[in-house]
């Protein structure tokens, strides 16, 4: 079973997670059966402090220590299925943990049905003349697609000029393309569809889900990267380089099956476990002031994706359901949920999803003839509009709290009266979140 092991600090794991180094560590000496991976680098791992109080709890503000002799270190390895229910029970005194290591995949559609209307309506319904009116197109805002990768060639090819910075972007180790120039594939449509609202945003790769599958098309990796990549963003953000205003991430991925994930009552659990290290690794990186968008998935009661596993337990689960995140649902052009899009609630915060964005259109023909569909698309929708919101709003000024609020009270209500588990707080309202933000002052010369 793959696993990912968490360490406490010592000066050795230090260096090796600054440099990008192997781990110094022997897997048989912390936990009997581990073989620890050698090609995966140490990723520091902040800890949540709230003096006084449980600091997994949701209802409180949390603060993070990321210094490095503060912090504790995640390396993944192998254990032999036999060993892992019991693994924490013999693990070394070093070893703060020993969590889940899932396949995480892309969550694009179960489709089918033709596209309801194509990029220009969505451009429309996000009022993206009324943005570029107020000079919001994402310039100076660095906007990570954490997915399959970018092939820029492609996006060019379809009449897009993105900005794109190599130096900050990533790939796994065993990925061979590199960032920008990578297949074309799920995150070449997620860039495409976040450059609706945000055009001038500059484009972040990291190809996490090209790091198993080795087939087409690829959509699969493993959360231990996707904890590598989100730890490289927090690095990014504590020291935002001065170009950029703001970061904001879009996922569009999650976790299809329980049976990729140590049961619920199990410490080394993801899906509902706010102490697993990804998630406090999503947490870290919203509290330092990034806005972090996942997908709600395609789990929806009417058009399950064939992966589900879920069965009648909630599908929205793991850092997609994490409170500090936007979790994003899908509705047509016309303002109709589509079937495939999960409800809530949520497993680690029942009030899930959070909002609905645009999907199900023709829009970067990457799978023609099918359209950009599922909540993969939704997801870099709604991104885009955060990020073209953040060219004249940063993080400084409306941390992703406050934002994440006012998009809540000023989105389009579509169920019932105020917060429902189909469509969230509604969808997505460019005009009003722009109204409020003038209102508040936000948006003075």
């Amino acid at each position: 079973m793959r696993v990912v092991v968490q360490h406490v600090f010592t000066s050795q794991m230090a260096v090796a997670a600054e440099n990008g180094e192997p781990a110094p560590l022997e897997g048989e000496a912390l936990l009997p059966g581990l073989q620890v991976d050698r090609d995966y680098a140490p990723v520091r791992i902040p800890t949540a402090v709230e003096p006084g109080t449980n600091p997994h709890a949701h209802g409180q503000p949390t603060t993070f220590q990321t210094e490095p002799e503060r912090a504790t270190y995640l390396v993944r390895g192998e254990l032999a299925d036999h060993l892992a229910p019991s693994a924490h029970l013999n693990r070394h005194p070093d070893l703060v943990g020993i969590f889940s290591d899932p396949v995480i995949e892309s969550t694009q559609t179960c489709g089918g049905d033709r596209a309801v209307g194509a990029a220009a309506d969505i451009a429309q319904r996000l009022a993206v003349d009324q943005l570029a009116a107020k000079g919001m197109d994402g310039t100076g805002v660095a906007l990570a697609v954490v997915d399959t990768g970018l092939s820029l060639a492609y996006l060019e090819s379809v009449g897009r000029q993105p900005n794109f910075d190599a130096e900050y972007s990533w790939k796994p180790r065993s990925v061979a393309s590199q960032p920008g120039q990578h297949p074309i594939n799920h995150g070449t449509m997620c860039a495409f569809d976040a450059g609706i609202a945000a055009p001038a945003a500059t484009l972040l790769d990291y190809a996490v889900l090209l790091s198993r599958k080795q087939s087409t098309p690829v959509m699969e990796g493993l959360l231990s990267d996707a904890v590598a990549a989100h730890g490289r963003l927090l690095q990014i953000q504590q020291a935002l380089p001065a170009h950029y205003k703001s970061l904001v991430v879009t996922n569009s991925w999650g976790m299809f099956s329980p049976q990729w994930d140590f049961p619920p009552d199990n410490p080394g659990n993801y899906s509902d476990n706010p102490a697993h290290p990804f998630n406090l690794i999503v947490a870290s990186l919203v509290a330092a002031g990034a806005d972090v968008l996942f997908a709600a998935g395609n789990c929806g009661p009417e058009c399950p994706d064939q992966r589900c596993g879920f069965a009648n337990t909630s599908p929205i689960c793991g850092a997609n359901s994490h409170p500090s995140v936007i979790c994003v649902a899908g509705v047509d052009s016309n303002n109709r949920r589509v079937g495939y899009s999960s409800v809530g609630p949520g497993r680690l915060f029942a009030q899930k999803p959070d909002i609905s964005a645009y999907t199900h259109f023709t829009g970067s023909e990457v799978f023609s003839p099918e359209p950009d569909s599922g909540t993969s698309a939704a997801c870099p929708v709604a991104a885009g509009a955060v990020a073209a919101v953040r060219t004249r709003c940063p993080a400084s000024q409306i941390s992703p709290a406050q934002l994440k609020s006012i998009l809540f009270q000023t989105a389009k209500d579509l169920g019932p009266v105020g917060f429902d588990y189909e469509y969230g707080w509604g969808v997505l309202d460019v005009p009003s979140l722009l109204s409020q933000l003038s209102a508040a002052g936000a948006l003075a010369a």
